[in-house]
């Protein structure tokens, strides 16, 4: 178990200026989203606009850090001897400039540390990962993109990356590692990946995490931020995914990718496999009709559960014009074909739409829509799935596809 230890900070301010591909690069100013979070009466809540900005808190002083961080630990009722302090927050971590004194106090508490994000750019001299070390720090969440120097020094505006790249092999070799790295075509792939990889192995890192690189409105760019690189084309889902077992394959530590996949785990969606069948026989019968809006990644798996669940011909799946259903906007409702959709449709949980909004874009053509909220999730990506089993898995998408089914049966057209 873990508890956050949050130091606040914002994107590009506080770790040392934006990485060329940084998701929050030229993000703009605009009207509220819409959320699950605003009133009903009114679009727009703090969510929606700073929020999923994260352009709101800066730095908080580490007595406050503490200060809050202790109220969690009064207020919980922790057992057991596996409680973790989770350090995470909007900026890089290694630029806090009270990272030391912070973990230094936590310490005292004879608890273990997770860093739970850093690039490594605020470290300038490699020592400070011993020192860290030497605190209670036991995990490490690392950025590294390449661990080429001078690919860090261009593209993640590393003022000194060879001091980050030591570093990196400090935690590897005296703690638990799990390094991330964005995958930008004809930059730290092909060659370049092989070589991160090869000293990912040589130094113990625990393992890697390939996150596809983003350059459009439909992978997820929906800050008005688009493109983030101008000409460049990321890698295709297909590509991305054969790229991700190939390292997997090759490969000892543990590999995942975002948005696909998890060879070990065979997330996201294993319950779509044919092989897990005797899993999806235990949900409950879907016994009315309705449309599942989702994201183009999610659609073939969800069309794939249905038909093993025998319910093809009461509930279609469509796929909104943007890779992740979570990040629809009402610009992606506006581009639907409505006459695709049934009379109750269910939209992600956290999809980026303000529900009245949503129903009244719906129904444009006539037909009063009744538009409801499925699961947070029903999956996992990667970035969850490489500390998870098999098993955790399936209990975790066993336990929303009935969420799911329940909201099917309850709020869809009941079947004659």
């Amino acid at each position: 178990m873990q508890i956050i230890a949050d130091i606040g900070g914002i994107p590009g301010k506080n770790c040392r200026g934006f990485c060329k591909y940084c998701y929050f690069r030229k993000v703009k100013t605009l009207d509220p989203l819409g959320c699950r979070q605003c009133s009903p009466g009114k679009l727009g809540c703090e969510h929606c606009t700073e929020g999923v900005r994260e352009t709101k808190t800066e730095f908080i002083p580490p007595f406050l850090v503490l200060g809050n961080l202790q109220n969690s630990l009064m207020m919980g009722n922790y057992r057991g001897g596996d409680l973790k302090i989770n350090i995470s927050g909007g900026g890089d971590l290694s630029c806090y400039p009270y990272l030391l004194e912070l973990t230094s106090a936590i310490s005292q508490w004879g608890m273990p540390i997770h860093l739970g994000y850093t690039s490594g750019k605020g470290i300038d001299d490699p020592q400070m990962a011993e020192q860290l070390i030497a605190h209670g720090v036991e995990e490490v969440t690392y950025t590294i993109f390449s661990t080429n120097p001078l690919l860090r020094k261009t593209w993640m505006k590393d003022p000194t990356p060879e001091a980050s790249v030591e570093a990196f092999r400090i935690f590897c070799e005296n703690s638990e590692v799990h390094a991330a790295a964005v995958i930008v075509p004809g930059v730290n792939d092909g060659e370049e990946l092989l070589k991160t990889c090869n000293d990912l192995e040589e130094w113990g890192a625990n393992a890697l995490i390939l996150m596809r690189f983003a350059n459009f409105r439909n992978q997820g760019l929906i800050l008005g931020n688009e493109p983030i690189i101008n000409g460049l084309t990321p890698h295709s889902l297909e590509e991305f995914e054969d790229m991700v077992r190939e390292i997997n394959r090759d490969y000892q530590f543990r590999v995942t990718g975002t948005p696909l996949c998890d060879p070990e785990t065979d997330a996201p969606f294993a319950l779509s496999l044919d092989k897990k069948r005797e899993y999806v026989d235990i949900l409950s019968e879907i016994k009315s009709e309705a449309t599942l809006l989702t994201g183009k990644v999610a659609k073939p798996f969800l069309e794939k559960i249905m038909e093993n669940i025998g319910a093809s011909d009461l509930v279609n799946v469509v796929a909104a014009d943007q890779d992740i259903g979570c990040l629809i906007t009402h610009e992606e409702l506006e581009d639907l074909d409505l006459k695709d959709l049934k009379e109750t449709v269910i939209i992600p949980g956290r999809a980026f739409v303000h529900d009245k909004k949503a129903t009244e874009i719906l129904s444009q053509d006539g037909v009063e829509r009744l538009v409801v909220r499925g699961p947070d999730k029903l999956t996992v990506d990667g970035e969850m799935s490489g500390t998870l089993s098999k098993e955790d898995v399936l209990k975790k998408e066993l336990m929303a596809f009935e969420d799911l089914i329940e909201a099917i049966n309850f709020f869809g057209v009941r079947k004659k």
